[in-house]
């Protein structure tokens, strides 16, 4: 059934078609993946181009260096000219931010690979550097959460930089590079089960990827209601950006008590730096002092210890601190830690307690941060940003979408590890995908989800069936085929072809949560990862040739005719009610439908 396709006011478009800058890009790109064709020997006709999707899977560091590797050889084999679209998840997307820095990066990219690689190679983000980008996060915008804590001190760790340019900066800069796509899902969506969690964010529009709901990038985090912007917020920059794609650590699901201890002791880091570095009176030190025992405490619970013994500590202090006039509402006592959850909902009342008597004792920069921080931490806040489509009233938006003032963002790994979704759009029209698969464990598990979601929810995707034994031992190319449904080439990272008999010694080696790597490291899984291009150049332009010949030249047509009728069906339908109006509307549509021709 034809859904609603109108502009609303303000920056907000709802609307299952291509922004228009994006359907420019792909009229060119088409045109120079025609003339890449021809010069790999592969005659084609314009209208028979296949739209290729280059996907990139998560896994952290491995990820990141995996898809470089991965991208020079195919760039050496003559194959990257031919891919339209690159989408990444988690680690995949900051190897895409740092090619995107890059003007025409796929032009250079033996250049641009060397460099990424002596930066990853050489010294980390400086904690001063780190602090100062986070105080920024802080105080530049309305609304924090531990997103920003993540990306200023923890994916500084991997990717070595702080990068302060935004995705609206690269407009035009790309011509000779594949459209890129940066993937994320809404955490409300993904927990409740309602709406639409695919969220993929562009240089020119950031939003609901099967909803069609898209507000312009510039203005993704910024305050709306009902589709006008009330409210600027700075522009997300890539660093920032990265961390939303690559939060893995926002699941609070798995490993909860694992990853609140690997946080709160990043918290605990950061507290201790603003102690040694910065200026303060002895109160500002002492209220500093209790965050340190308070994230302390909050690790002894994940751990099952009781924190009891802490509490008198800082009661005294927080004594001192006010001259007895402090009131804390919360009354720590003895902890049934077997009661995990119970001890957890108590500690994270005492902590925001906590907060809020010191947010109202001192009036200090460095502290106000430690305590925003600490807050989203008992809150476990990742990702906030305002919701665009608050209180719109747009039937062709889930309602579990309008209602909240403000949504949260993350890892799209935590649902799928692979943005088969970003590419899976109609609109997008995608013949073939090549997923480089990065995962940890199953190296199946994203091509078989990405399947079952589309049977569910009825979108074209082929039929996965792995023979047996090849999840313990997976080769390096399958590829899967169905009727009216785009090819798709799946290509696990780590196989028997390209390891041999040390498949497990390679996983081992590069764990999902390993931190950066050394220089011998990164040449080494480059060199792995690329032997899964240069093994299947043939099979890789097989299955071109094969996109080609089953690429319908009067597909866009049947299409276009399709929904002609259903234009007339409405036209007919409402006519009746304001036959000026409706017309208007009708031609509307029709040019825009005119348009996919």
């Amino acid at each position: 059934m034809l859904k609603s396709v109108r502009l609303c006011s303000g920056s907000v478009r709802i609307k299952h078609s291509l922004n228009k800058n994006e359907e420019k890009f792909v009229v060119r790109r088409r045109k120079d993946v025609q003339q890449s064709l021809k010069k790999l020997k592969i005659p084609c006709s314009e209208n028979k181009v296949p739209n290729i999707a280059l996907l990139g899977s998560g896994g952290g560091a491995r990820a990141m260096v995996g898809l470089l590797g991965s991208l020079d050889q195919l760039q050496k084999a003559g194959l990257l000219d031919c891919v339209l679209y690159l989408s990444g998840v988690s680690g995949s997307t900051w190897c895409m931010a740092s090619l995107y820095q890059e003007p025409d990066w796929s032009t250079k990219l033996e250049t641009v690979k060397d460099k990424i690689v002596q930066r990853l190679n050489g010294p980390a983000v400086s904690w001063g550097d780190a602090y100062a980008k986070l105080s920024k996060y802080c105080f530049d915008k309305d609304v924090f959460s531990l997103t920003d804590f993540w990306a200023t001190m923890i994916v500084t760790i991997f990717v070595k930089e702080i990068d302060e340019h935004t995705l609206t900066k690269q407009k035009n800069r790309h011509k000779k590079d594949p459209f890129p796509i940066y993937t994320a899902i809404d955490k409300q969506c993904n927990l409740n089960k309602d709406g639409d969690p695919w969220f993929e964010i562009t240089p020119y529009e950031a939003g609901y990827s099967l909803t069609g709901a898209f507000v312009e990038t510039s203005n993704f985090g910024s305050k709306f209601e009902n589709g006008r912007k009330i409210k600027n917020q700075p522009e997300i920059d890539m660093l920032y950006l990265q961390a939303l794609c690559g939060s893995a650590f926002a699941d609070m699901q798995k490993n909860l008590e694992l990853i609140g201890i690997f946080i709160w002791k990043a918290i605990k880091g950061a507290i201790a730096f603003v102690l040694k570095t910065q200026p303060k009176a002895d109160t500002e030190d002492e209220g500093l002092q209790v965050l340190m025992d308070v994230a302390d405490m909050n690790i002894m619970v994940l751990k099952g210890i009781d924190p009891f013994d802490l509490d008198e500590s800082i009661r005294t202090k927080l004594d001192e601190i006010s001259g007895g006039n402090f009131q804390l509402t919360s009354q720590m006592e003895k902890l049934n830690v077997a009661d995990k959850e119970a001890a957890k909902l108590i500690m994270r009342k005492y902590t925001l307690d906590i907060c809020k008597c010191l947010g109202a004792l001192l009036n200090f920069r460095p502290v106000h941060v430690c305590l925003s921080i600490c807050e989203c931490a008992a809150y476990w806040t990742w990702g906030r940003k305002y919701n665009f489509l608050h209180n719109m009233k747009d039937k062709a938006v889930p309602s579990a979408l309008l209602k909240s003032e403000t949504r949260d963002y993350i890892d799209a790994g935590l649902l799928l590890n692979s943005p088969y979704f970003s590419v899976l759009r109609e609109e997008r029209d995608i013949d073939l995908i090549i997923s480089l698969d990065f995962s940890d464990g199953d190296p199946f598990e994203t091509v078989r989800d990405a399947a079952e979601t589309c049977r569910k929810k009825n979108i074209p995707f082929p039929e996965v069936r792995i023979p047996n034994g090849h999840s313990e031992k997976p080769k390096d190319f399958y590829v899967f085929k169905g009727k009216n449904a785009p090819t798709v080439i799946h290509i696990p990272l780590f196989n028997v072809v390209n390891c041999g008999d040390k498949l497990e010694e390679w996983r081992n080696k590069y764990t999902t949560l390993k931190g950066s790597y050394s220089a011998a490291m990164i040449t080494d899984l480059m060199e792995v990862a690329g032997k899964n291009i240069t093994n299947n150049r043939v099979k890789l332009l097989e299955q071109i040739r094969v996109a080609i010949g089953q690429k319908d030249p009067d597909a866009n047509m049947k299409k276009f005719n399709k929904r002609v009728k259903l234009l007339e069906k409405i036209r007919a339908a409402i006519g009746q009610k304001d036959p000026d109006a409706n017309m208007k509307k009708f031609n509307e549509d029709w040019e825009s439908e005119y348009k996919l021709i």
